[in-house]
């Protein structure tokens, strides 16, 4: 069985550019190494992606927001990421389950059991190895999204600030309860000093 590495965080903790700079590392040592996203993935996942994330669905409520998540994540799961672990890969993906429990379960107020439920369900209790979360102020996180390439900003970045606020507040609860699977990084650091703490991290797990 390969090695499954999700990395975590507030809108614009740089998630990104870790998961490029940890591929090409892990790359340059001879491992088979797929990079991916949530929502998003496969055919079926960035089709829903693209309802999801949508600023005109502003319509659309918890329910219905995080059923999708669900299913994007059930169809890249059995598509896409067991196949790649089977085969004995390395998997970095951009957000997977625990992004559900702090949007929506700590941004929306969803309830966390019901959440739990649902997702062990979409993920076939597929659980990461370890999970990378790249701390930083919200209003950090948003001046970066500001300055960067972005055309337009998405339907779950335009949320208020006090959802944002929740939504880190979740991330840190999350890995307070898990403290042997979550690694909290401080993302107001240099690239490349973060950089070296996840490989020293990622480097204990790998076989």
């Amino acid at each position: 069985m390969g090695l499954f590495i999700t990395f975590e965080g507030p809108e614009g903790s740089g998630k990104t550019t870790q998961i490029r700079l940890l591929a090409d590392w892990l790359r340059e040592q001879g491992r088979e190494v797929l990079t991916t996203r949530e929502p998003g993935g496969t055919r079926i996942g960035e089709a829903i992606r693209s309802i999801l994330l949508s600023p005109e669905h502003t319509e659309m409520c918890a329910e219905a927001e995080i059923l999708l998540f669900s299913a994007a994540r059930a169809q890249i799961v059995r598509q896409v990421l067991h196949p790649h672990l089977e085969r004995g890969g390395v998997v970095l993906c951009d957000r997977f389950a625990d992004s559900t429990l702090a949007y929506q379960g700590y941004g929306r107020l969803l309830d966390l059991a019901t959440l739990r439920q649902i997702t062990a369900f979409a993920t076939g209790g597929l659980v990461p190895a370890l999970t990378i979360c790249l701390d930083l102020p919200v209003r950090e996180g948003l001046r970066r999204k500001q300055g960067g390439d972005q055309v337009e900003w998405n339907r779950m970045e335009r949320e208020r600030l006090d959802f944002q606020e929740r939504v880190r507040s979740g991330y840190l609860a999350l890995a307070v309860s898990e403290p042997g699977r979550w690694s909290v990084l401080d993302a107001l650091r240099d690239v490349d000093v973060i950089q070296a703490e996840i490989r020293l991290r990622v480097a204990a797990l790998l076989p």
